[in-house]
């Protein structure tokens, strides 16, 4: 019986030995791991795990890599954006490898690294051979499918598509067609190609779609827009910083440092669009939202007008009609939304400043503008160009916007 009762302990006295080490094991285990996180984070060795696509990752996580082995962040390597081989990104990514570990540079503008990663756009090279194909293509079909319903979605013989703005008045099309080329004097490329056509009778573009047009009602000899239709875009919500809640976007802003790749990069587009809807006074995008704020208060929390967005998260601004002719004749009773807006910004693109900057001494925005429209429009001299007093208006507009930027130059500049 004793010898019994002693084997029994001593099985017993095995068990909870096992179950001690089992533990202790499992304890040592998660100890190791939660010190693998802590040198991870912590700037230590970091060998391991780090996802591809370091756009899903905060800013910070960046200074988790060591300089030597911060993978490149070129996303010219992953598929062009929009449903369409022509929207393109930066395939020169010479500076990827001195990377700052900061969104802004020199207090106001979007780091190196950050406009390494901006999305070209539209380049000059498709936009050029786009607009050769808009003039030349027959147009096969026409249907709704672009805003109201005196625009309309065209096919091309080819089967490829653009969207057909025909004015309720003039000041739509030549606000549509003036913004695009005036985006291309800034340098901005996110506005989709376009290109000018005459509807006629005898127009041989025009001639299957005949009756279509005489339903529509649309007038002989009347001059409309096309631009490119791009696939798969999505709708764009106004960001955390933009909206009335927000101390703006300034380089002082609470979390900037920690916004995501992806986020930092659809800012700066913001940063542009901001700029140009300042200079064209368009009111059909983020200002309307900021009118609408008196009667609706979670208006920013939904779509912004005419802004979309391809699947990569670049921005396509669509529908200008408001910009410079329209939105210059109405300033009065909008100015004073365009100037709460454009305050909100106090970071920019090197890039664009700059033009703003030669555009302001040389005072020649009208005649750059124009010159531009009349190479690459056929049918300048039909639609016609600003007035006088409306070039005047622009020109006072970009005076004002380099007057903006220097203030935050003064107020940031030495962070």
């Amino acid at each position: 019986m004793r010898t019994l009762s002693a084997n029994l302990f001593a099985v017993l006295l095995m068990c909870a030995l096992a179950g001690v080490f089992y533990v202790w094991s499992a304890l040592e285990s998660r100890l190791e791991r939660q010190k693998r996180s802590f040198l991870a984070s912590d700037g230590g060795l970091f060998h391991r795990g780090l996802p591809e696509d370091l756009s899903t990752k905060t800013f910070r996580a960046l200074l988790a890599v060591p300089a030597a082995q911060r993978p490149a962040q070129n996303l010219s390597s992953q598929a062009a954006s929009a449903g369409s081989p022509h929207y393109h990104v930066k395939g020169d990514n010479k500076r990827s490898a001195r990377r700052e570990v900061t969104p802004v540079d020199k207090g106001i503008f979007w780091s190196d690294w950050l406009e390494d990663l901006f999305p070209v756009g539209f380049t000059h090279e498709h936009a050029s051979t786009w607009r050769n194909k808009g003039r030349r293509s027959r147009v096969v079909r026409l249907e709704r499918g672009c805003g109201r319903i005196s625009n309309q979605l065209a096919t091309f013989a080819d089967g490829t598509k653009a969207c057909v703005r025909y004015g309720i008045n003039p000041d739509q099309v030549q606000g549509e067609t003036l913004t695009y080329y005036f985006a291309s004097v800034l340098g901005i490329t996110n506005l989709p190609p376009l290109v000018l056509s005459q509807l006629g009778r005898h127009s041989e573009q025009w001639a299957a779609v005949r009756t279509r047009i005489d339903s529509l009602q649309w007038s002989e000899g009347t001059v409309v827009s096309l631009t490119e239709w791009i696939s798969n875009l999505s709708g764009v919500v106004t960001p955390a910083p933009l909206r009335q809640e927000s101390s703006g976007l300034h380089p002082l802003l609470q979390g900037l440092s920690n916004k995501t790749t992806a986020e930092l990069v659809e800012l700066m587009q913001w940063t542009d669009l901001i700029l140009l809807d300042y200079l064209t006074a368009n009111f059909d995008r983020l200002v309307s939202n900021l009118f609408s704020l008196q009667w609706d208060s979670r208006v920013m929390e939904r779509e912004t007008n005419n802004l979309l967005k391809t699947p990569r998260g670049d921005l396509v601004f669509i529908d200008n009609e408001a910009g410079l002719v329209h939105g210059f004749r109405v300033l009065s009773m909008w100015e004073k939304y365009h100037s709460s807006v454009l305050s909100s910004v106090c970071v920019f693109r090197r890039r664009t400043a700059r033009r703003v900057a030669e555009l302001h001494a040389r005072r020649d925005a009208r005649q750059r503008l124009l010159e531009l429209y009349r190479d690459s429009e056929p049918l300048s001299q039909e639609l016609g160009f600003l007035s006088d007093e409306h070039a005047a208006v622009l020109q006072e507009r970009i005076n004002t916007l380099h007057r903006h930027i220097l203030h935050c130059k003064e107020r940031y500049g030495q962070l």
